[in-house]
C-alpha cells in the first residue's frame, strides 16, 4: 500500500495525488496539519534518509522560524523536536510504499 505524507494545501502535493490518481495508483493520505506525526516515524524516516534531506529549507515555514532555532538543528534529536512542533517544516510529499520512503519530493 502507498501512504503519502504532507499537507492538502501544498501545490507539490496536488500534484502528487493527481499524478497517483491519473496512474491509478490506490494510496492513504496522512494529513499533517490534522494527524501531525510521531517522532517514532520520523525516526523510521531518518534510518532512510538525513535529516538534512528531511527537512524543507526553502519553505516558508523553516524561513520564518529564528536563527537560533535553525542553528540548533543539528542532529536527529534536534530535528525531531522541530519537526514535531512545524510539520510544515518537513519535505513533501513523502511517499512510503510499505514502510518503506520511496520518494521524497515530487
Amino acid at each position: 500500500m502507498i501512504k503519502i505524507y504532507g499537507i492538502p494545501s501544498c501545490d507539490t502535493m496536488k500534484k502528487a495525488m493527481t499524478w497517483l490518481k491519473e496512474n491509478d495508483l490506490k494510496y492513504e493520505f496522512h494529513d499533517y496539519k490534522k494527524q501531525g506525526v510521531s517522532s517514532e516515524k520520523l525516526n523510521e524516516w531518518l534510518v532512510q534518509m538525513s535529516w538534512e534531506t528531511l527537512i524543507n529549507r526553502k519553505g516558508t515555514t523553516w524561513k520564518s522560524l529564528s536563527e537560533e532555532i535553525k542553528l540548533s538543528v543539528n542532529n536527529n534529536e534536534t530535528a525531531i523536536k522541530v519537526l514535531i512542533e512545524k510539520t510544515s517544516a518537513i519535505r513533501r510529499p513523502i511517499l512510503e510504499v510499505d514502510g518503506v520512503v520511496a520518494s521524497i519530493g515530487f
